[in-house]
Parts: C-alpha cells; sequence; structure tokens
C-alpha cells in the first residue's frame, strides 16, 4: 500500500515527505494506522547519525493509532483496536524475563538498527529499501507494520492524539521517579531539565507526594510552567550555581536526583547536589564516548547511589495503563506540557522543540 512518511535521509538533512510502499504485515507484525506521534530527542540523535542507523529510514518511536490489521501469529490485538507504541524487546533474555524489558540484551539492535532480524525492511521507495521497525514501530508514517512486542492495547475512550508521548518520554521521567528513585512521601526531589522527561518526572513527584519539588532549567518560561505543574522551587542554573542553591534550599541536599539533560556537567551537579544517602538517575540520552568526572573520594562518604536509566524501566504494558489512570483522576496532566502540529509541519516541530519553543511536540496525522 502507499503511505505518507517522514524520511531521514542524512545528517544535517531535514526530514523529507515522501510517498512510500509499505508491505502487508508479517508474522508477529501490527498494521496501524497513526492518529499521532509524538517527538523525541532520540529521533533527533538518530536523525543526526550519532547511532549507525542506515539511512534513509523512517524514524518515529511514540506513535498511536488505530490498528488495521494484524499479521500471522498475532494474538493481543485485533483490527479497529486504539493502542499506544513503545520500545521493542526480545522477550526471552534474562533481563526481559525478570521484568526489566527496558534493559533487553538485544535493546540497542532491536530498535536503531532500521531492520528486521532479516535485513528486510518494510518500507520502499521505487524498489529501494527504506528504513523501518525503529523502536519496533517507525511511527513517522501515517500507516507502519508494528511488532506485537511494541503494542500496547487502551481504551477507545481516551484521546490518541494526547497520548502519543506515554510510550518513552512521559514514561521515562515518570518512571525514573515512581520505579527506580521509588521516592518516598515526604521527600525532597530535584530535577534537572524541564522538558517533557523532565516534567513528567516533575508530575511524578507529586503523586508520590514528595514535599520539596526543585526544577532547574535554563529557559524561565519552562521554569513557570513547572511552578505552575507542582514545583516547589525553580532555579535557572545559568544565574546561579544550582547545587549550591539546592542544599541552601533543603539545609542538608535532595534525597532524589534525576538528570534528563545527559550533560556532563550537569550530571556533575546533580550528584553534588544530593544529601546524605541521596539516590540519583541519570535519564538524559548522551552520545556513546560522553564521560563525567566524579569525586569519588567525598562521594563515597555520602552513602550516595546513582542508577543508570532506561525508559523509566518500566514494563509498557502495565505502566502506560497506570498513566493513563493517574492523567483520568486529574494527578498527572502531561497535557499542559504538549503542543500538537499537523504531520506536514514535522521539520518546524523538530525545531521548536530544539530551541525550546515547544516542551513536547507531538504531529497529528
Amino acid at each position: 500500500m502507499k503511505v505518507t512518511a517522514a524520511v531521514a535521509t542524512g545528517k544535517g538533512n531535514p526530514l523529507a515527505i515522501k510517498e512510500l510502499d509499505l508491505q502487508e504485515p508479517g508474522p508477529g507484525e501490527v498494521q496501524v494506522r497513526m492518529v499521532a506521534s509524538g517527538i523525541c530527542h532520540t529521533d533527533a540523535v538518530v536523525r543526526n547519525e550519532v547511532y549507525p542507523t542506515p539511512m534513509p529510514v523512517v524514524l518515529g518511536h511514540e506513535g498511536a493509532g488505530v490498528v488495521e490489521k494484524v499479521g500471522p501469529g498475532v494474538t493481543t490485538v485485533e483490527s479497529g483496536d486504539h493502542v499506544l507504541l513503545s520500545f521493542y524487546t526480545c522477550g526471552t533474555c534474562d533481563s526481559c524475563a525478570m521484568g526489566h524489558p527496558a534493559y533487553c540484551t538485544q535493546f540497542f539492535g532491536l530498535n536503531f538498527s532500521g531492520r528486521r532480524a532479516d535485513g528486510t525492511t518494510a518500507f520502499s521507495d521505487d524498489g529501494e529499501q527504506v528504513g523501518s521497525h525503529i523502536f519496533g514501530q517507525s511511527s513517522f508514517s501515517s500507516v507502519s507494520n508494528v511488532v506485537e512486542r511494541s503494542v500496547v492495547k487502551i481504551p477507545p475512550t481516551v484521546p490518541l492524539k494526547l497520548l502519543a508521548p506515554l510510550g518513552c518520554s512521559v514514561q521515562t521521567g515518570a518512571g525514573a521517579v515512581l520505579n527506580v528513585l521509588d521516592a518516598e512521601a515526604g521527600s525532597s526531589l530535584v530535577v534537572f531539565g524541564a522538558g517533557a522527561v523532565g516534567m513528567s518526572a516533575l508530575l511524578a513527584a507529586r503523586v508520590a507526594n514528595c514535599s520539596t519539588i526543585i526544577a532547574v532549567d535554563i529557559v524561565d518560561s519552562r521554569l513557570d510552567l513547572a511552578g505552575e505543574l507542582g514545583a516547589t522551587h525553580v532555579i535557572n542554573s545559568r544565574m546561579e550555581n544550582a547545587a549550591a542553591r539546592i542544599k541552601e534550599t533543603t539545609g542538608r541536599g535532595v534525597d532524589y536526583a534525576v538528570d534528563t539533560t545527559g550533560n556532563r556537567e550537569i550530571f556533575r551537579s546533580m550528584l553534588d547536589s544530593l544529601g546524605s544517602r541521596g539516590h540519583a538517575a541519570l535519564v538524559g540520552l548522551a552520545a556513546p564516548g560522553t564521560e563525567a568526572a566524579i569525586d569519588i573520594g567525598s562521594t563515597i562518604l555520602t552513602g550516595a547511589k546513582i542508577s543508570m536509566v532506561i525508559e523509566g524501566d518500566v514494563v509498557p504494558h502495565t505502566f502506560i495503563p497506570r498513566l493513563i489512570s493517574l492523567y483520568q483522576d486529574g494527578r498527572f496532566p502531561f497535557d499542559k506540557f504538549i503542543k500538537a502540529y499537523p504531520f506536514t509541519d514535522i521539520n518546524t516541530a523538530f525545531e521548536d522543540s530544539e530551541n525550546g519553543t515547544t516542551i513536547k511536540p507531538v504531529v497529528v496525522f
């Protein structure tokens, strides 16, 4: 069938809107007509060739849509079901079997290769292969073939245009706080970076009933929104030393900290903001080879704990419904930082995300 897709063609190039050919869904695949897709920093990372994903390729990994048809062997969804799409895992390695699929031993190859296991792709352009199956989905296409393990069935009463970001960025921030840090009621928590992942972590801190919630960023408008969403304190780290201000605010340093930036200097600032036996989570994606200095001589005396977190260490099929319930109860208003764009304006959406104009862009088909 003919589909309309945004194709990454090489570093520095805007995505090209093209008509492609899409195959019938193969074994274990679900054909989904997209309603919306979030735009995530990871999409920009792949587009900019930080990872060795072959070009051309259809990106997108926060899809939301309706099942058109299913391939052989699919049992969990059927035509007409509303679905959200998340990351792809093997389902058989030790991490998957133990309920930590985000640490699947095949995670990188499955999510970033742009190919099925047999080397084929679902898309083609005049007979030439175009990469597919990014995060098992490649949701920057009007219709896409998605691996069944990436598909989460959701109630048809919830708006798909709104829910798309739950599949990656929102679950990453929320999962870091609720699953990995397991923040306690009455505790203190700081989030470095008030983007979509950071705002989701902030909202999760509210769900966890943290008493002190600090947001750190360099954009005042984002800090203003963080305050509206529940941050008790905000810090512009361009204007003052964040770690020093945090220790002044809390009197001892924070119990929990989240770095959503992947910036080596901010990572160090996060560690410096911790109190005794504090727990820090790094969720921000950095280029391979990025290193950060840690004063192990002093840090060991604090008993600090550092967790490296992928996708919030969530099981999407159980965590996404939890987030939907929290949203419906008015306890997780992530819609406050989403802005919708027509699919044809996808490059503008990328630009607005990169320059800070929009916290979470969602393209709507």
